[in-house]
């Protein structure tokens, strides 16, 4: 059976590491994220962990009942660092855009990070409050209940895949990464029209959009998806909100 987690208060009083550092669980997951972002999935391991911390590998479980809820701490704390300073606006539409955006834009500042976690339910305070938030959004604009579950339910899966698709991207080494975007001016660029008419004719917009993510584009096609539902629901175009 997995070992019981210590409560924070009584972590405190314990003694500090050799080098005199006082470890704490935002302390642990910080320096995880340090080195998954420099060693990717593979270098994290508690005994590099113990060693990054200076501590014993095993002092790590009175924090974590194992390797698997350390990695749902690191996601719930992408989460916390999207939503920091966040406060609904009363604009819905407005206020899922930016939820939205933060979300992807934190998973993408640590891409080793998100390939771990957007696929994870953590169950941790940062994640209830932004699943919270985002339905309280939905239903304070008008929303039914069934709609607001099944707008939820797209927007949330809409954003981790694309965050899981571009962190994938970002994860590739330097040389992947520019191969795989030069392909668009490289080999679609110069397919003729005889062959492939219709890449023929997109390919300098292909080259210009392809290398971005169209995360923006799909959250504005789903935005705009639920507003004409809510205006159709209100029975007039001046209802949305």
């Amino acid at each position: 059976m997995p070992k019981p987690v210590v409560p924070e208060e009584k972590r405190r009083r314990r003694r500090p590491t050799k080098s005199g550092t006082v470890l704490t669980e935002e302390l642990i997951v910080e320096t995880a994220l340090r080195m998954l972002r420099e060693h990717g999935s593979t270098g994290l391991t508690a005994r590099r962990l113990g060693l990054a911390l200076d501590a014993d590998p095993s002092t790590l479980y009175r924090y974590f009942r194992g390797m698997d809820d350390l990695t749902l701490a690191i996601g719930d704390a992408l989460i916390g660092q999207a939503l920091r300073g966040w406060e609904p606006t009363g604009e819905w539409r407005a206020d899922l855009r930016a939820v939205g955006l933060r979300l992807h834009a934190a998973y993408l500042a640590h891409p080793q990070a998100a390939l771990l976690t957007t696929n994870r339910v953590t169950g941790r305070p940062h994640e209830l409050a932004a699943d919270e938030a985002v339905l309280d959004v939905l239903r304070t604009a008008g929303f039914p209940l069934p709609d607001t579950v099944r707008i939820y339910h797209a927007f949330i899966d809409q954003t981790l895949a694309f965050a899981a698709l571009d962190a994938a991207s970002l994860a590739l080494p330097s040389a992947a990464l520019h191969a795989d975007e030069d392909m668009w001016s490289s080999t679609y660029a110069h397919l003729p029209r005889t062959t492939h008419p219709r890449i023929a004719e997109a390919a300098p917009l292909l080259a210009r959009r392809m290398v971005e993510s169209a995360y923006p584009t799909a959250l504005e096609m789903l935005l705009d998806s639920a507003e004409a539902q809510l205006t159709a629901l209100a029975g007039g175009p001046d209802s949305a909100g």
